[in-house]
């Protein structure tokens, strides 16, 4: 049964959009109606402008960027913002790059709201991880190849530990499991090293830069050559590390065998 929008007494609302991982086309029609009938929208800095292109002209667009190693909007300015806006009537959108569960706080805005009184909508967008490989021509499961697939952070909440990578790659060795890495091109040294613990050096990586956009960058190589070729390549944030045999589906693995390529 479809669901109502979920609106205050006053008729403020609040909706989470994901607005996939870069390329406009890939926003779902769900999110795209939803952005037209905002009358205020906080947009993340991994949001293509172009997606704004769905945004009624009197919305308000309110930028609070959130993005590794720079500058970032305060997590709970943006909390006190939306729930500000929504008290005032306001139809507001909270729009993300690639999906609001994946790694976008979405949780924690959603937790708030409810405990200002606030119910919200979410709507998924397509998240990079998928994106990025599929854009390689390769699946992130296969039967033969992936039992499963993981999604991890490589950026620790401050004061947290992190994820135990060695402990991980053994998990993903005897179990077959992809794993798909966020923000981990800080991390990398780290990453690298605690995975070698429990895989294969010459298990298939693919790294890809600013998926689905048409400056995407990727490269393909190993585990045990992938700090190297992050640095030879000069690959940056937003980048995605996909690690296990699923990468050998990728268009150009046949023919390269573990060397690189990228396209500018």
């Amino acid at each position: 049964m479809k669901r109502p929008a979920l609106i205050s007494a006053n008729g403020g609302r609040c909706t989470l959009v994901g607005a996939g991982p870069g390329d406009p086309e890939l926003l779902t029609i769900k999110a795209a109606k939803a952005i037209a009938s905002a009358t205020v929208l906080f947009v993340d800095d991994l949001v293509n402008p172009a997606v704004l292109e769905h945004a009624a002209p009197r919305a308000r667009i309110v930028q609070v960027g959130k993005r590794g190693g720079c500058k970032s909007t305060p997590q709970a300015f943006i909390h006190k913002l939306m729930v500000q806006a929504v008290r005032e009537g306001e139809n507001v959108v909270r729009l993300k790059g690639g999906d609001p569960f994946i790694f976008g706080r979405g949780g924690e805005e959603v937790e708030h709201l409810r405990e200002e009184g606030i119910e919200v909508q979410v709507i998924n967008g397509i998240t990079s991880g998928l994106a990025g490989l599929t854009s390689l021509g390769a699946p992130l499961t296969h039967r033969d190849h992936a039992h499963g697939v993981v999604f991890v952070t490589g950026h620790a909440k401050p004061g947290d530990t992190g994820t135990d990578w060695a402990a991980l790659s053994h998990t993903a060795h005897q179990t077959k499991l992809t794993l798909v890495i966020y923000m981990g091109v800080s991390s990398l040294h780290t990453i690298q090293n605690g995975l070698l613990q429990g895989l294969p050096a010459s298990t298939p990586v693919a790294i890809v830069q600013h998926a689905s956009l048409p400056q995407q960058r990727e490269a393909l190589t190993t585990l045990g050559q992938l700090e190297a070729t992050m640095t030879r390549e000069g690959l940056q944030s937003p980048s995605i590390i996909v690690v296990g045999n699923v990468v050998q589906g990728a268009r150009a693995w046949q023919a390269q065998t573990g060397a690189t390529r990228h396209a500018a």
